[in-house]
């Protein structure tokens, strides 16, 4: 798999001779990486206004004194991290049922210690990717509101009704207007919503 241009893989794990070495992976894979030494640095890190905007994933040790794995993993999806930040737990034997507990709520993988370095990476950059996606639709339905935002209450009503399926004619004796008055509106719906038909009007809608 090519690199991903801008990713950056969290690496949180409170022994620093796993962190250095989960390093030194990535970097052989051409991958950057931050280190935190604890659930609480790196939650202090991603509280407030942090946003994800390039690709990114957390390789999340489980079991971690002070904010566990799971812990931190929680704060996760209660800041709507997820799933821009993927986070792949790293596991003992012993924390097997806790991360498989952890990926039915969402995490992306778990991999048990001792884990394949070639099988990690392939994992964390599958994550990459997962996220690099996830950006994109999430930037996607923002460019969608901000151009339904852009239309005035009116434009508003008649899309509605045009949307339901209605003709003009109805749409008119519903908002008390012009079948012109329909007409002009619906158009400028169609231009400025980039569609040339009420059937790409719902589609457009219904990925909001």
């Amino acid at each position: 798999m090519e690199p991903i241009p801008n990713a950056v893989v969290y690496l949180v794990d409170d022994d620093a001779s796993v962190r250095d070495a989960l390093a030194w992976l990535l970097r052989s894979r051409r991958l950057l990486s931050e280190s935190f030494d604890s659930g609480e640095a790196f939650d202090a890190h991603i509280s407030g206004n942090f946003r994800v905007t390039s690709p990114s994933c957390v390789l999340l040790d489980v079991r971690m004194v002070g904010l566990s794995g799971l812990g931190l993993f929680e704060k996760l999806i209660g800041y709507g991290l997820q799933p821009t930040l993927p986070v792949i737990f790293l596991t003992g034997h012993a924390d097997v049922p806790t991360a498989v507990a952890a990926v039915k709520q969402g995490a992306f993988d778990f991999c048990e210690k001792p884990f394949s370095d070639n099988a990690l990476v392939d994992r964390v950059e599958q994550a990459l990717a997962h996220s690099a996606a996830a950006l994109a639709q999430h930037s996607e339905s923002h460019s969608r509101q901000a151009l339904l935002d852009g239309l005035t209450d009116r434009e508003k009503g008649v899309m509605r009704l045009v949307v339901e399926g209605l003709p003009n004619k109805l749409v008119a004796d519903q908002l008390d207007i012009s079948v012109r008055t329909v007409e002009v509106h619906r158009a400028r719906v169609f231009d400025k919503m980039g569609v040339k038909s009420a059937v790409e009007l719902a589609n457009l809608l219904r990925n909001l």
